[in-house]
């Protein structure tokens, strides 16, 4: 049997469609590949964007910042020595963009200035740090992104 061009053609573009198909479906039946969602409820969490942008600039103005910095014995935050630290209140959130399920928080439970989380409660990788609090009544949020090593 002889082919014309054609013929071929619509074969070649017959295989590369199962190709692809099957492709697709292997990657969305297969639990490896998670395909979650950044944020589970994302238009509630956009009707809240006006008052985090409120919270970001209250941090900004403030004459000495909170610090976060990775060390070796895990993650440091620093609020600044003008602040009591009995009236801080408020949460560490931290989010893994690759993994939902490392996703954790820790409550701001201040009896000095500095708060350590340990390097063993993170896995190596990109981490993105929310740091939000309240100190006089006033709502504060710093945002930084981290790579554990």
């Amino acid at each position: 049997m002889k082919l014309n061009w054609g013929t071929s053609i619509i074969i070649a573009f017959a295989l590369f469609m199962a190709f692809i198909l099957t492709f697709v479906f292997k990657v969305q039946s297969n639990s490896k590949y998670d395909n979650e969602l950044v944020v589970e409820e994302y238009y509630k969490h956009d009707a809240k964007f006006g008052d985090e942008m409120l919270k970001i600039q209250n941090a900004a103005d403030l004459t000495e910042e909170p610090t976060i910095e990775n060390t070796v014995e895990g993650i440091e935050i620093h609020f600044p020595e003008t602040l009591e630290p009995q009236k801080i209140t408020g949460k560490v959130s931290l989010y893994r963009p690759s993994a939902k399920k490392m996703d954790f928080e820790k409550p701001l439970i201040m009896a000095k200035s500095t708060l350590l989380i340990p390097k063993s409660d993170f896995a190596g990788g990109l981490w993105d740090i929310t740091l939000s609090w309240k100190y006089d009544e006033k709502d504060y949020i710093i945002k930084k992104t981290i790579y554990i090593q």
